[in-house]
């Protein structure tokens, strides 16, 4: 059940438990933590309930939580920017509340009302809004997340969950930041199979992604991109984020069924595409394709799309022992482009159009 007129309570941080903010030069990402967060409970009886701003603290879980047994976990990132003038701005926030309840009906977890905890989100930010880096490509980092909390063993849903929301300044995700990483291309490994949870951001996706990024990286990479799960063929997604190729004059990206994340950046990308006049394709694309374009020299640029890098322009793949340099393992112009009009949208210096930036206070 949605609450509508769900009361949200607001403590405030004494200045004893007010935190010294970092050095902005570094940062680091998801290291330091705000002075607030946000949090809900709800269950069968009361629906949402006790919603309230708070000093940030630690939890306190009974060990049976089901949600250290079964899974039931969920959650959302998306960014504060401080924009000109010194406005504080959100990009896409309801779509990514929106996602979240997506995420919820897969996991058989409740939904949340989107519109009474957008609120909630916007009142933690401004709240917290000296914690918004003024440097330049920092923000704050947030992250709305969904627990199953009913102390319980046996495979169920949950009857209890908690919602929580936490803020973090961060600087760039890849420590490369926007120079073009490497990628390992894994064909052992999979990530999600049709008809599994790959289009929810569940954590379980997420730690099933640690091995064969661990191994990546000893090896030099910085990220894994995934084959599906059937014919190790089809390119779906990189670990942390959406891929696009410019392949010739054609702009493509894996579709979405069911077995990638429906990326919010990856969405701005096609629209912003569509906007310019670029002829662009989400259809199915496999690692053959791209050999080949890059041999043949039609493969022009790949890059990442995701709200922690934005635009992650790649330089290098690695398939089957086998390197493969895209643009001389240069940032491309497109890649570029799209990375400018994204920040100075972000930031309110560029006209937005489709309604997609929401002002803080």
């Amino acid at each position: 059940m949605l609450y509508k007129n769900l009361e949200i309570t607001l403590h405030k941080a004494s200045p004893e438990q007010k935190k010294e903010k970092p050095d902005q030069d570094k940062l680091g990402f998801g290291v330091h933590f705000s002075d607030h967060m946000f949090t809900a409970r709800w269950n069968r009886e009361k629906g949402w309930h006790d919603a309230e701003i708070k000093p940030y603290r630690d939890f306190e879980l009974d060990p049976a939580a089901m949600v250290f047994h079964y899974g039931q976990a969920i959650f959302e990132g998306l960014k504060a920017y401080r924009g000109k003038d010194g406005q504080v701005l959100l990009f896409r926030p309801k779509d990514n509340l929106e996602r979240l309840n997506r995420s919820a009906l897969r996991m058989c977890m409740p939904r949340i009302p989107t519109e009474r905890f957008l609120q909630a989100l916007k009142a933690l930010v401004y709240l917290d809004r000296e914690w918004i880096p003024e440097a330049e490509g920092a923000t704050l980092y947030i992250r709305p997340t969904m627990i199953a909390t009913e102390p319980a063993l046996g495979l169920r849903p949950s009857d209890e969950y908690l919602f929580f929301i936490i803020n973090s300044p961060v600087g760039a995700y890849y420590s490369e930041g926007f120079n073009p990483v490497k990628i390992y291309v894994e064909d052992s490994y999979v990530r999600a199979v049709p008809g599994g949870v790959g289009e929810a951001k569940t954590a379980g996706n997420y730690a099933a992604s640690v091995k064969a990024l661990t191994e990546a990286q000893k090896k030099g990479y910085t990220q894994v991109l995934w084959l599906d799960a059937i014919e190790r063929r089809y390119i779906e997604e990189v670990g942390t984020s959406n891929i696009f190729f410019v392949l010739g004059d054609e702009l493509v990206t894996p579709p979405i069924r069911g077995t990638i994340l429906p990326g919010i950046t990856r969405d701005s990308v096609l629209q912003l595409a569509r906007d310019w006049g670029l002829k662009v394709a989400e259809r199915p694309v496999t690692i053959d394709e791209v050999i080949e374009a890059a041999e043949n020299g039609t493969l022009k640029e790949a890059f990442g799309t995701g709200t922690a890098a934005v635009i992650s322009p790649v330089g290098e793949f690695c398939y089957k022992d086998r390197n493969i340099v895209i643009n001389d393992g240069r940032t491309g112009k497109l890649s570029q482009r799209f990375f400018d009009e994204l920040q100075a949208l972000q930031r309110g210096f560029r006209d937005d159009v489709h309604n997609w930036v929401v002002r803080v206070g």
